[in-house]
């Protein structure tokens, strides 16, 4: 029996740092939304008591590194499971790039392996074999648009945003998420409107969403990394109605409503990016069958 489950991209609209946690882990408050990039993840029973996990990218581990081989390990010793399991993993989605690739492969891996071993988990229950694996996880097991508190594993829905394009833009570079937190200073950042941010997309307010677009982390990675301010200034030349740069980087996103502005920016950024995609905002939760 061979199973498929699409593990989409995040990106975040808001993304604000409150402190640092006595577990070490950063207290945040983020607003995140999914886009149909998309990887693809197949699943295949085996009778011997194994997990393989193959990818179509060099960049990505296929031993216990893998977060979709840690979610098939989690939920075989959480409930005896016997069996073992093939997991192919087609990436779509950029390596280390602040879209929760991986996060996602996990999260498509508990999805999947709860249809394929018959566990009939619920939601809440999935979610928290998610936060066994990372932060980002319990978001993407269901994806849509949330605020996530905590350390991002605390969940709270939100209506899908106002429709729109998104242009995805990754430079030829990767950020290490903890790096970029252990150099956050608090005391030198400027906190986005998280509020803000969930009022205009409650209100379906297109142009106060993009008003509203805030990322603490940026400042840590620009300074790293300047072609991520340089590929935010291209889009805004190019007339993208709010652009921000995603979770920890280097992915920087344009937003606009109008198709030839959208094809201008994603000309203007080929040749200077080699991960240039146009895509839409998912908005609404996958929905578990």
């Amino acid at each position: 029996m061979k199973l498929i489950e699409k593990a989409p991209a995040k990106i975040n609209l808001s993304l604000d740092v409150l402190n640092k946690r006595p577990d070490g882990y950063h207290e945040v408050r983020m607003v995140m939304t999914t886009v149909d990039l998309a990887d693809r993840i197949e699943f295949e029973r085996l009778e011997t008591d194994e997990i393989i996990v193959r990818s179509t990218s060099s960049y990505v581990p296929e031993d216990e590194r893998n977060l979709a081989y840690k979610a098939a390990k989690l939920m075989k010793q959480t409930y005896g499971i016997t069996s073992g399991v093939a997991i192919k993993i087609v990436k779509e989605i950029p390596v280390a790039a602040g879209l929760a690739g991986g996060s996602s492969d996990a999260a498509a891996t508990i999805r999947g392996l709860n249809k394929l071993w018959k566990l009939n988990l619920k939601l809440n229950e999935l979610m928290a074999l998610g936060e066994k694996i990372g932060s980002d996880v319990p978001f993407c097991i269901n994806g849509g648009t949330a605020l996530a508190t905590g350390r991002g594993e605390e969940i709270k829905r939100l209506p899908a945003p106002p429709s729109c394009w998104v242009v995805l833009a990754k430079p030829a570079v990767s950020v290490s998420t903890a790096e970029t937190y252990r150099d956050l200073d608090l005391k030198d950042v400027q906190h986005p409107d998280v509020e803000g941010m969930i009022s205009a997309i409650r209100d379906q307010d297109y142009h106060q969403m993009c008003a509203q677009l805030g990322n603490v982390l940026e400042s840590v990675t620009i300074k790293k990394r300047p072609d991520v301010n340089q590929i935010k200034s291209l889009m805004v030349r190019m007339d993208a109605d709010g652009v921000l740069m995603s979770g920890s980087g280097p992915t920087v996103f344009g937003l606009t409503r109008h198709e030839s502005r959208l094809n201008r920016i994603c000309n203007s950024l080929k040749g200077f990016c080699p991960n240039v995609f146009a895509v839409r905002l998912l908005g609404s939760p996958i929905g578990l069958e």
